[in-house]
């Protein structure tokens, strides 16, 4: 069974860090596809990062040069740094992961495992 789990949200103030992290239960960071995805309040599900099979990662527009994400395969865990935090940035942070799809995309369909989320606030 794949469980993902994400922690480290948390508030803070416009311009500040957090470093997300996606813990799995099994060695799919070397094989499966992943990604993280957010979703603010009344708003669609979106792409913030996603990882390819050449290593590669895709990076949605808006948190370009301020997101970076990275993978510990020893340790099963995803990060997602976030940097230059804004107040658009608020919403529940997911990291997701598929055995043969997904990779490199930016859309939610593509993945079938999910983990809980974990809540971004930015405030002004």
């Amino acid at each position: 069974q794949v469980q993902l789990v994400e922690s480290g949200g948390g508030s803070v103030q416009a311009g500040g860090s957090l470093r997300l992290a996606c813990a799995g239960s099994s060695k799919m960071y070397t094989t499966y596809c992943m990604g993280w995805f957010r979703q603010g309040s009344g708003k669609e599900r979106e792409g913030v990062a996603a990882f390819g099979r050449d290593g590669s990662i895709t990076y949605a527009d808006s948190v370009k040069g301020r997101f970076t994400t990275s993978k510990d395969s020893d340790k099963n865990t995803l990060y997602l740094q976030m940097n230059s935090l804004k107040p658009e940035d608020t919403a529940m942070y997911y990291c997701a992961a598929d055995r043969f799809r997904g990779c490199g995309a930016l859309r939610d369909n593509f993945y079938y495992y999910w983990g809980q989320g974990t809540q971004v606030t930015v405030s002004s």
